[in-house]
């Protein structure tokens, strides 16, 4: 059974030190936690390295002196690789250590996780967030839980510095299936979003006046409040990346095909975002949709 987490005793292990892993793991390291980190890039793990982070060869040497191990990483096949493989981290992890999955992954990889660590009495937590760059950088994700109780309890400590709201979902995969919700959530209302400012551009409207009516009101939403200023500065710098957005919406309709149900708004949103990629935009941020509707409308900025 995992021990609670405390600061000065629990040793933390981070995989992906990328756009929200860098600060995710900072929050752990600013409350008294020791870090251990891997990247594909060490470059990108300096800031961490910096603040006193200790670096690891591979996800497996990594766990070797962590008792619990977080990874926030691209796709599937990479939570598969960072985990499972070869030289992952639950070759190097000890009886009572701790797998922390806050990647957005597909629910049956997590319960795959779960039940081969079972094996090696390690536990395994499927915790995906929601709140890009700036629920990152504050520490005020939503995190989305899935595991064994005493499991989530152990780690909820760690949890609690990078997120304000954190919800036991259910057992291994549930996080995931919850981040999916999440996800069809937001595909369609960043159409709405990237749409009505594209009508209040085009009927010559100040932008950020009309943010200031309905940004209030009963169309406020997260991503109008904090991405739509994004849009009007034409900055379409990542908080979740395009391409991360696609693989997310992919696995969403894998799973409703196999519960046998239709999602056609979401499905319409895939198809717009696969437009955006393919003009070159899979490494803007999501709200990059913009882009993609604007190539539509001929409409050059």
């Amino acid at each position: 059974m995992a021990t609670k987490a405390e600061p000065g005793k629990t040793r933390v292990g981070w995989i992906g030190t990328g756009v929200m892993g860098r600060w995710m793991c900072q929050h752990l390291m600013d409350k008294g936690y020791k870090a251990t980190v891997y990247n594909r890039g060490k470059e990108k793990a300096k800031p961490l390295l910096d603040a006193g982070a200790v670096w690891a060869d591979s996800p497996r040497q990594l766990a070797e002196s962590a008792d619990a191990i977080f990874a926030i990483v691209g796709f599937p096949k990479d939570v598969r690789e960072v985990f499972l493989g070869e030289h992952g981290a639950l070759a190097g992890s000890k009886r009572g250590s701790v797998l922390i999955d806050m990647t957005t992954s597909e629910p049956s990889l997590a319960r795959e996780i779960y039940e081969a660590g079972k094996k090696k009495s390690v536990a395994s937590v499927d915790a995906p967030v929601s709140g890009g760059d700036v629920g990152a950088k504050n520490a005020a994700l939503s995190v989305m839980v899935g595991g064994d109780a005493d499991a989530v309890e152990a780690v909820r400590p760690l949890l609690e510095c990078m997120g304000k709201t954190i919800v036991h979902q259910g057992p291994a995969g549930a996080g995931q299936h919850t981040k999916m919700v999440n996800q069809v959530l937001i595909a369609s209302n960043m159409i709405g979003v990237c749409e009505a400012l594209l009508y209040g551009y085009k009927a010559g409207l100040d932008l950020k006046t009309v943010l200031q009516s309905v940004g209030g009101g009963a169309a406020a939403s997260w991503s109008l409040n904090n991405l739509g200023p994004r849009i009007i500065d034409r900055n379409f710098e990542p908080g979740f990346f395009v391409e991360h957005f696609i693989k997310d919406m992919g696995i969403a309709l894998d799973e409703a095909k196999l519960m046998g149900i239709v999602l056609p708004g979401l499905a319409l949103a895939n198809q717009l975002y696969l437009a955006v990629q393919a003009q070159g935009y899979g490494r803007k941020g999501t709200h990059a949709l913009m882009l993609a509707l604007e190539h539509i409308s001929n409409i050059k900025r």
